[in-house]
This record gives C-alpha cells, sequence and structure tokens, in this order.
C-alpha cells in the first residue's frame, strides 16, 4: 500500500509538474529531468523497504546513496545556472528537494516534508510574482509542485507516522544484492520411500533402538559435555565482548553521510550584461563596483568577512547566504534583499526604496536622511537593527520587532496581529 500511494503522487501532481517543465523548456525542463530520477530512486528504495527487514546501518547508507546523488545533483545544477532567467524556478526546486530525506527522520517525518515545503516558498512567491501576469503556465508549474510536496507530507502521515516502515517479511537486503522476490507457495512434501531406507523391517529395528535410548532415563545425560564456569557469559565477562546482534543499534542514518566533501570554490568578481556577480569573496574589504548603470543588478553570493563598495544607483542588490558581509552603496532603483544571511550590514548614502530581510540572522541597517520613509519588510529573521541618523553623525539603534500577539476575531472570523515590545 505504501508503494502504490507513493505511485499517486509519481503518476498525479509529480507528473503534472513534469509537463509543465517541457513546456516551459530550457534550464526548468533540463532540471525536472533530475527531479524526475530523484523520486524514480525514492520510489526503487520504498519497494526495497516494501519486500524486506531494515539493513545493517551501513547497508542503508549504500541504498540512499541514489537518493543523495540525485538531489546533490538538483541543487548543483542551480548553482551552475545562477544567470538563468528561471533561477527561481531551479531555487524553488533546489531549496524544497531535501524533502525527500524524510526515510532518514524519525519519529515524525511528516512535519519535516511540510518545513522543506516552507523552504522554497519564497522562490515560488518569486516566480508568481514574475510570471503570474505573463504565463499561467508558470502559476500552474508553481502549483504542482507545492502539491506534490504537500501530497508527500500526506502520505508520509498515512504510512510512516513515525518514521520509514520496513515490512520485517525477508531478510535485511545486502548493498549490491537484489532483494529477494516475494515468497510463492511452499513445495510439496517429499515422498517417503520404504524401499531405499531399508524395508519395513529395519525401520521396526530402528524404532526399538529409539525406545531403548529414552528408557534410560537419566543415563541419557551422561554423554553431554558439562558447561564449566569459564564457559558461562554471566560469569565469564570477556565472553561478551563484540557486537550483541540482539541489540538494536542507536546509530541515526541521514542522507548526509553520505554527501560528498565540500569543494572550496574560487571567488569570482566580474560583470555578465546586466548583472555583477560576487561570490565566494573571503577576507576581502576591497571589492569595489563602479561604472555601474541604472538597470545594473549586484548580486552577492556566500561572501564570507568582505566588504563590497557600489557607486552610483543602480537597480537592486543582493545578498544570499553571506557572513559577516557589509555592502555600502549609493541609491538604489528597486530593492535591497538579504537571504539566508548571517551577521551582515548595510549603508546607503542616497536612496532606497525597500529593503527585505528574509530567514537572515543578524542584520545591521544604516539609513541617510533621504531613505527614512522606506519599506523594511521582514520574514523568519532575527536580531534586525535601524540605525537612524542623528544629524549629528551619530544614529540611534532601533530593534526591528520579533514577537508578536496574534488574537481571534469572533466577529468576522480573521486574524489581528499586534507587536510585544521586549522591554529587556
Amino acid at each position: 500500500m505504501s508503494v502504490l500511494g507513493f505511485s499517486d503522487i509519481v503518476n498525479g501532481p509529480l507528473a503534472q509538474y513534469l509537463q509543465l517543465s517541457a513546456q516551459i523548456g530550457g534550464d526548468v525542463a533540463e532540471h525536472s529531468n533530475l527531479v524526475k530520477n530523484a523520486f524514480n530512486a525514492q520510489y526503487k528504495f520504498l519497494e526495497l523497504a516494501s519486500q524486506s527487514s531494515k539493513p545493517a546501518p551501513n547497508d542503508l547508507n549504500n541504498f540512499l546513496v541514489p537518493t543523495s546523488d540525485s538531489i546533490r545533483q538538483i541543487q548543483e545544477f542551480r548553482e551552475k545556472h545562477r544567470t538563468s532567467q528561471y533561477f527561481n524556478h531551479l531555487s524553488a526546486i533546489s531549496e524544497s528537494i531535501p524533502a525527500l530525506g524524510w526515510v532518514t527522520v524519525s519519529p515524525t517525518p511528516g512535519p519535516f516534508v511540510k518545513e522543506m515545503n516552507d523552504a522554497g516558498q519564497f522562490y515560488t512567491n518569486r516566480v508568481l510574482k514574475d510570471w503570474k501576469e505573463k504565463d499561467k503556465k508558470h502559476f500552474d508549474w508553481t502549483k504542482s509542485w507545492v502539491q506534490t510536496l504537500s501530497d508527500l507530507q500526506a502520505f508520509v502521515k498515512q504510512y510512516h507516522t513515525t518514521g520509514l516502515v520496513w515490512s520485517g517479511k525477508g531478510a535485511p537486503p545486502k548493498a549490491g544484492v537484489p532483494p529477494p522476490p516475494p515468497p510463492g507457495c511452499p513445495p510439496p512434501p517429499p515422498v517417503l520411500d520404504l524401499a531405499s531406507m531399508g524395508g519395513a523391517g529395519d525401520a521396526s529395528q530402528d524404532r526399538s533402538a529409539l525406545f531403548a535410548e529414552i528408557n534410560k532415563g537419566q543415563d541419557i545425560t551422561k554423554s553431554l559435555k558439562k558447561v564449566t564456569d569459564d564457559m558461562q557469559t554471566h560469569k565469564n565477562p570477556t565472553l561478551r565482548q563484540g557486537p550483541a546482534p540482539f541489540k538494536a543499534t542507536t546509530q541515526q542514518t541521514s542522507l548526509s553521510s553520505v554527501k560528498p566533501a565540500q569543494v572550496e570554490k574560487a571567488p569570482i568578481f566580474n560583470q555578465d550584461g546586466k548583472k555583477w556577480m560576487i561570490e565566494y569573496q573571503k577576507g576581502n574589504h576591497n571589492l569595489l563596483v563602479e561604472n555601474a548603470e541604472m538597470n545594473n543588478v549586484v548580486y552577492l553570493f556566500k561572501c564570507e568577512n568582505s566588504t563590497v563598495q557600489i557607486k552610483g544607483k543602480i537597480n537592486s542588490i543582493t545578498l544570499d547566504s553571506c557572513k559577516k558581509t557589509s555592502v555600502v552603496f549609493d541609491s538604489l532603483v528597486s530593492s535591497m534583499e538579504f537571504i539566508n544571511c548571517q551577521s551582515v550590514q548595510m549603508q546607503v548614502m542616497g536612496k532606497v526604496p525597500t529593503i527585505s530581510i528574509d530567514k537572515t540572522d543578524g542584520c545591521q541597517v544604516y539609513l541617510s536622511p533621504e531613505s527614512l520613509d522606506v519599506n523594511i519588510i521582514t520574514s523568519k529573521s532575527s536580531e534586525m537593527n535601524v540605525l537612524i541618523p542623528k544629524g549629528d553623525g551619530d544614529y540611534t539603534e532601533i530593534p526591528v520587532p520579533e514577537q508578536f500577539r496574534t488574537s481571534v476575531n469572533t466577529k468576522n472570523n480573521t486574524l489581528t496581529t499586534v507587536v510585544i515590545e521586549n522591554k529587556g
């Protein structure tokens, strides 16, 4: 039933996602083939679980390798296509595809799938924002992918509520050895050939000898070997050394245990058309973007302990997965965005209309007098402070609220949310 339930997902919303990906084409279509491989790998793994007992941890890791490799390929494809016009599509899949790792989560894998679905929501919302009015296919594409993971969560909750269920019907599979086929009807019992056994007379003599042995009474145990103290495990602890096959192992298996080692990436600082790419910079405080035009964008990815200064007015700036990184700029036409960052800060010298902070811990925002009407949008973030200039070169630091109180309005069944100020 578990395999059939997973088949419903593959033949339902996933099939629709693959069809729409093919219609969109380009990087989306190529990316979807990797997603298809990942679901096929999980389907085979669930088939294995439905036919056998849980294998040893090392063997289990080997069986998880195809799924782990597929997830890695999906995420690497996204990293190699950062300049793609469908980058948000690729990111939505890459951020949420780890949901297939639910097979290693216990005791509640269902919420893990939902967490991964939510992780991709930032990018699916961007796809809707950019394409909803242009092409309805992209709206349907987003809906089909979100539905795929929603159905996966329901599937896990129904069939694997407290963790992946192994059937226990067959012996634990070994890595590299295919699982045994389902058992069929037992063979008929062999025909007893008395003639080949010496005839009825010999059989009677054998039975007489057997009864004679039984009639010995306690003398029948005289031939048994006595068990001495040094042969008893409770009196000789050294016999208990080594693995105990009857004890349940406490080792937990995860897809991360089969991931390849991280490779140090070379720093990047170049201009690709209208986009300035600044990636993998570490300990570099002399990064300068100048002669940029108003329609240019600056994108920082996985930079650490670095500072970027941007001269002139450009369209937008994005910091993605950066740590201890600062950016100083003149003016923006659109927005300043922080995504998945830690301990970052920005300073605007001129004008910035919007600042977006998402899934970021530690963000210092230095405003200019011209930017006091800025809109600051935050979600899933903490330790955010806005610094407002006093006019004498100093700043007033104001924390962005992180706590809220929500109540139900029973008159019209709506929610009312207010900020809770932290007085401490």
